[in-house]
């Protein structure tokens, strides 16, 4: 979705993620400004990428010619610079002393985390990358995901943000994305990239820079635009880089970082570990609603698999019952799941589905008597044609008593309606 109003372009100011991305220009960098070697950062850091320690998916790391060791070599500034220079970026990398601190975080302090991440961006970034291809925004953009997530498609910050791309509720849905007690497509890799990219593409259309758009991307445009102000209405990310939130000042370093790591993790032997996700997918639509065990169960899919793949369905239901939804399956299951879908659909179902009494059963359980004895309360539902006369004769009690149990001051009634009736 692109703003081609002014109110458009203001209202997107109003939203707020938490993500980074960078593009510098060719400008002269005051290292003893702005240069902090006290690594700042995200406030989701350490649990994104601890999740990757407990995480079922992970096996081990690879038994490749890839050898992963600690023994590390020190890498001198000379060859960072050169390394970062010949990247594939569409951004340059420029190289400084808090660049090379979160560097050796990476390579260094969070090597097991980072093998993982690449085992997992084997599946993530292919997704990633045909989103961003499409909408023409750089490729680079996909590591935005390791900084906010580590890959986590459930991961929920402090501040409400959700999934991959940490998108907050009032984003999500200003995008399209479903949010409810079911479903939060937050949480889908699809449809939350998408919305991201669309999001990015927003940005950089009120910007024109990438490095302010990866800024508003994570503190907000309120705080970029105060930062511009005060850098006395320059436009470049570094020229406000003394005014920003100080998190968000971590930000274009840690991304040059990731960028930096997971493009040279072989110079550093860092080896992606072996991850349990399918390779090829498919995609079915579901138009009943089915449980996620349900699936996992006929299939003979690990429970754990079924809902990595579907992390959008908070409580393991999938509501096809409402309207049809995307169902991601290992591309060798998607046809069986067609082909055994009446079993599928009737396995555990009055556990799994049809656990849920009706409206009026639930009431007619919760029926009590009143106060003074006088009478049980039951519950009625009015059917299409019904009169409130002709119920109150059929229950044997007065239409002003009808009414004044229900609260009713007129004479139509809707159909579906639930009346309290004393008897």
């Amino acid at each position: 979705m692109n703003f081609k109003t002014l109110f458009s372009s203001v209202y997107i100011l109003l939203f707020c993620c938490t993500c980074c991305f960078s593009q510098t220009k060719n400008v002269v960098i005051n290292e003893k400004e702005i240069m902090d070697t006290t690594l700042i950062l995200p406030a989701e850091f350490n649990s994104t990428l601890d999740y990757m320690l407990q995480s079922w998916v992970i096996q081990r790391a690879s038994t490749s010619n890839c050898k992963s060791t600690t023994d590390l070599g020190i890498v001198s500034d000379s060859i960072y610079k050169l390394r970062l220079k010949k990247m594939p970026c569409l951004m340059e990398m420029p190289y400084n002393p808090t660049v090379r601190a979160y560097i050796d975080l990476y390579t260094i302090h969070k090597r097991r985390q980072v093998e993982y991440m690449l085992g997992m961006s084997n599946y993530y970034f292919p997704i990633f990358e045909q989103v961003l291809g499409a909408n023409n925004l750089p490729y680079e953009l996909k590591y935005l995901s390791i900084i906010e997530s580590a890959l986590n498609t459930t991961i929920v910050s402090r501040m409400g943000a959700a999934g991959l791309w940490q998108l907050m509720i009032g984003t999500g849905r200003m995008y399209g994305l479903e949010i409810n007690s079911l479903v939060d497509e937050r949480l889908s890799p699809v449809k939350a990239t998408n919305a991201a990219a669309h999001f990015l593409k927003d940005l950089f259309s009120i910007y024109g820079d990438w490095n302010l758009v990866i800024a508003s991307y994570n503190c907000g445009p309120g705080n970029v635009n105060k930062a511009i102000r005060r850098a006395g209405g320059k436009r470049d990310y570094w020229a406000i880089y003394p005014y920003l939130p100080r998190e968000t000042r971590g930000y274009v370093p840690i991304f040059i970082a990731a960028n930096y790591t997971l493009n040279y993790a072989t110079e550093h032997n860092l080896c992606p570990a072996i991850v349990n996700m399918p390779v090829l997918t498919d995609t079915v639509m579901v138009h009943q609603r089915i449980h996620l065990e349900q699936i996992a169960a006929v299939l003979n899919l690990p429970i754990e698999e079924v809902r990595l793949l579907n992390p959008q369905y908070r409580r393991d239901i999938i509501p096809g019952d409402i309207k049809p939804y995307s169902l991601c399956l290992p591309l060798n299951y998607a046809n069986t799941f067609i082909d055994k879908f009446k079993e599928v659909v009737s396995y555990k179902a009055d556990e799994l589905i049809n656990n849920r009494r009706s409206e009026i059963e639930i009431l007619q359980a919760a029926s009590t008597f009143t106060p003074g004895g006088y009478g049980k309360i039951i519950y009625y539902r009015v059917k299409k044609g019904q009169t409130i006369s002709g119920i109150a004769a059929n229950n044997g009690v007065s239409v002003s008593k009808l009414k004044k149990w229900n609260g009713i001051h007129r004479k139509k009634l809707r159909t579906g309606q639930m009346l309290k009736i004393i008897k």
